[in-house]
């Protein structure tokens, strides 16, 4: 059994099967929620493993696969003990696989190759072994250094072989380390940020991965200039916890504003140790070129906000950019400036959205990144802003009437226009409950076109939604 855990970065090409792998391992279902298949943000979990007779702990951090996440998988790798680069057996090695080479190989930290997907019919393991060749990652079986094992997510086939086998590595390259004192509970607090938002009713949220000391309720930390005192501590299931230790994630509550993604947290008082650095961002190159863009760029947190600002076309120019929701006051930003508001894994509010429509401001909100970044690089080749969401109207339903097999929605008109054949989008307390189109229209007896701001109609919709008295009606293109 390992005092501490191990902190184990996973990394790979988008679509190989590390969430999937970790579901497999955590018995969750993060990959079946993830937009898109594609995982957006850093999650890190612990796992409880049967080890030699014992149990020990195990710290996962899942990193993003697509190419606009080179600074978040970076901030994972530099983060960990040992990183678990995985390879889909039926596809190879990708363009993200080699980037997580080189992040691990600059990160000099052990590692281990896992094939996934080795059960399917297609998978060719010896060719991607060949290939591994050509990145001079040598594994075991070719007489190389590297640990390497076939996994099935799907199967289980492996999954706590690929345990042991991390433990395994874990206790071969840091035994030492811990024998010696160099980490302990009791040295000075050293957490690497690893997430960070802006909670509008919690506040400041940092989750933290602890990589020496132990942080406790009601400490006076810093990461960086931003300060705090620890409220809570909360686990990824959502256990609130009095203290924490090395190789533990946690969300900390209690920072006055937001820590930076990457910076360091210490205790107030304590001596840095050294043991850990802070990764130096990377930055782009000013451009020269005009900018033909104005942008206010909302996130949910400040890891997606970090990836979409160092992916952004050079030719937009950012007004603004930060985590939590959007306000009027950015809508009016907006106006005065001629920006546009995309926001990204948000849930943008009915009556702001009505606001925005009222003001003539473009606002969007996206689930996948690539799909925002690829709409801008549109618009910076002179295309259309294509699938850019534009508010019409938006109306509430105050009536349910039957007609035929189906019902007819009574709704008011609060802005704009419902017309038939929109599309509309149906909201209730900011959730959405699901999208349709007008099939027809009337007011009174009368078939319409459309109904405007403050008049009454009786609407027909398909596909038919489960809606209910004071639902709000959104129209979008």
């Amino acid at each position: 059994m390992n005092t501490f855990p191990p902190v184990v970065s996973v990394l790979g090409h988008v679509d190989h099967g590390k969430t999937t792998l970790l579901d497999a391992i955590r018995k969750s279902n993060i990959a079946n929620r993830e937009h898109g298949g594609i995982t957006q943000k850093i999650g890190a979990s612990s796992v409880e493993v049967s080890h030699e007779g014992g149990i020990s702990r195990i710290t996962f951090i899942d990193t993003p696969g697509h190419e606009a996440f080179s600074s978040m998988r970076g901030r994972g790798a530099r983060v960990a003990d040992i990183g678990v680069l995985v390879i889909a057996a039926n596809d190879g090695v990708m363009p993200q696989t080699k980037e997580s080479i080189q992040l691990l190989k600059n990160a000099n930290i052990p590692y281990i190759v896992a094939f996934t997907k080795s059960d399917l019919p297609e998978a060719q393991i010896e060719k991607v072994k060949q290939q591994l060749l050509k990145e001079d990652v040598i594994v075991d079986s070719l007489g190389g250094e590297v640990p390497s094992i076939e996994v099935s997510a799907k199967s289980g086939h492996n999954v706590k072989e690929l345990l042991d086998l991390i433990l395994l590595v874990f206790e071969m390259n840091y035994a030492q380390e811990k024998e010696v004192g160099k980490v302990s509970e009791n040295s000075p607090l050293e957490a690497v940020v690893i997430e960070s938002k802006l909670d509008p009713k919690s506040g400041s949220r940092a989750t933290i991965v602890i990589k020496n000391g132990t942080i406790s309720v009601k400490d006076m930390v810093g990461a960086g200039s931003v300060k705090g005192k620890v409220r809570s501590l909360v686990t990824e299931s959502g256990k609130m916890v009095n203290s924490a230790t090395i190789g533990d994630a946690v969300e900390v509550l209690g920072f006055e504003g937001v820590p930076s993604v990457g910076s360091i947290v210490r205790k107030e008082g304590e001596k840095e140790t050294g043991l850990v650095e802070a990764p130096k961002a990377v930055k782009k190159q000013a451009s020269g070129e005009e900018k033909l863009i104005s942008l206010i760029l909302v996130a949910d947190t400040q890891g997606s906000l970090e990836a979409i600002l160092y992916s952004l076309p050079e030719r937009v120019n950012v007004i603004l950019s930060k985590t939590g929701d959007v306000s009027e006051a950015d809508v009016i930003m907006a106006k005065s400036t001629g920006a546009i508001i995309l926001t990204f894994n948000l849930k943008l509010k009915p009556d702001l959205q009505k606001f925005a429509l009222l003001e003539k401001v473009l606002l969007k909100n996206y689930a996948i990144i690539y799909e925002l970044l690829d709409e801008l690089g549109d618009v910076i080749e002179g295309k259309a802003l294509a699938g850019m969401e534009q508010l019409y109207g938006a109306a509430r339903i105050q009536a349910v009437f039957p007609f035929e097999k189906t019902q007819v929605l009574g709704i008011k008109v609060m802005e704009g226009r419902i017309a038939k054949g929109d599309k509309i989008r149906i909201m209730r307390d900011d959730i959405v409950i699901g999208e349709s189109s007008v099939v027809s229209l009337r007011q009174g007896k009368e078939i319409a076109s459309k109904a405007e701001k403050n008049q009454e109609a009786g609407i027909l919709i398909s596909p038919f939604l489960d809606f209910s008295i004071g639902d709000v009606i959104l129209s979008h293109s």
